[in-house]
């Protein structure tokens, strides 16, 4: 790399370690300025999974206060998310490149809608729960680990908005506050892309050189995007979430 496509990586890790403690969708930053620095698709991919590890860590430490009394929760949801990074990770190498590129803007749009729905959502949920005497489970139930599960694989195999969809699941399938789902996706994402990574250092090609880079700007970003996420109230952080997505999904789309 010339040393303007380093800083150029370095900046494009700072902006995806900064929208990732916030929303999600970081890697539609670093992905397109690493496959502008000339690295094939898969090289990029994998390179990004590992230099993101430390900006997820960042955005979670940035979040420890909304973690607080989720250890039970993060434990089984954490799970779930590490069997499916692991499962992505294994398709990214088995199939070809264009295996996903008609679910992923679906997958991502239908997790939009149930953003914008979740308010609404979940006040019936909770009628319907009153009506029959039930109560909620805690850490969503197996619903929610199966719909984490799949939305891991996802991630595992690309982690472009596996954000969006790990908060639009668990908006709908539990009873907290948007912040603390948004401290429990941090967490989620950044277990996803350690064993994710872990799996593309025996089994793939990585540049070291972008993973450095995209490992300390998106370390920066964590922080920043904690500082300035946790401000937002939860309608504008919703209101961020469906931007974001959109700009994905348009991206995604036309890539």
């Amino acid at each position: 790399m010339t040393i303007w496509e380093m800083l150029a990586v370095f900046a494009a890790g700072v902006g995806a370690g900064t929208i990732n403690t916030i929303v999600g969708s970081g890697t539609l930053i670093t992905f397109p300025v690493l496959l502008a620095t000339g690295l094939p698709p898969v090289t990029a991919t994998v390179s990004n999974a590992l230099g993101l590890i430390p900006g997820s860590i960042s955005g979670a430490i940035g979040y420890r206060k909304e973690l607080t009394g989720q250890r039970r929760r993060i434990l089984r949801l954490g799970a779930a998310a590490a069997v499916g990074g692991i499962c992505g990770a294994v398709l990214l190498l088995a199939l070809p490149p264009t295996a996903f590129e008609t679910i992923v803007p679906v997958l991502v749009g239908l997790a939009l809608v149930l953003v914008i729905l979740q308010p609404r959502i979940t006040k019936a949920v909770q009628r319907r729960r009153e009506r029959n005497g039930s109560h909620a489970d805690p850490d969503g139930g197996p619903l929610l680990i199966t719909g984490l599960l799949i939305a891991s694989v996802y991630g595992g195999y690309f982690t472009a908005a596996q954000g969006i969809i790990y908060v639009a699941l668990m908006g709908m399938l539990l009873t907290d506050t948007l912040q603390r789902v948004n401290a429990t996706k941090n967490v989620l994402a950044a277990i996803v892309n350690t064993v994710a990574a872990t799996f593309f250092v025996f089994a793939a090609e990585l540049d070291w050189t972008a993973v450095a880079l995209i490992a300390v700007g998106s370390t920066l970003g964590g922080q920043l995007g904690a500082k300035i996420g946790r401000r937002l109230p939860p309608t504008a952080l919703r209101a961020l979430i469906v931007a974001v997505g959109t700009v994905a999904i348009v991206q995604l789309v036309l890539r």
